[in-house]
């Protein structure tokens, strides 16, 4: 039986009930240590996708990314959006996703963070194509 999706931050209790969040993409945030909605408060969606692509050991599609800003808005307060409503945004801000040869490291939080939303709390980071590689 599917979870009922939430309709504000406050009432998610586990991954799937955030909007877009379904069993694999939950399972995806696991891999990466985010084991609780509220752990996504704050965090840096452009980050959260790095992190997958190097637990998984390859690049995820985009729409990866545009979940994981459609979730992360969510969880800050915004209104549960589609996540193709972000696609948009997703190439406005950063572009073209990299492909599988372009090395991304995982987001690592700052020395001294002791959480993982604290980790992600800054603005996003810059493009792994708009440097050298």
């Amino acid at each position: 039986m599917a979870l009922r999706k939430a309709s504000r931050a406050e009432d998610c209790s586990v991954l799937e009930q955030i909007p877009n969040i379904g069993a694999s993409l939950a399972a995806d945030l696991r891999l990466i240590g985010v084991h609780e909605p509220a752990q996504l408060r704050g965090c840096d969606a452009f980050g959260l996708y790095c992190d997958l692509c190097c637990a998984s050991g390859q690049r995820q599609d985009p729409c990866v990314l545009d979940t994981f800003m459609a979730a992360t808005d969510f969880m800050n307060g915004a209104e549960a959006r589609p996540w193709w409503a972000y696609t948009a945004r997703r190439k406005q801000t950063f572009g073209q996703v990299p492909d599988a040869e372009t090395r991304m490291s995982p987001a690592r939080p700052p020395e001294g963070a002791n959480s993982l939303s604290e980790g992600r709390r800054a603005a996003p980071r810059a493009h792994p194509m708009s440097g050298s590689g």
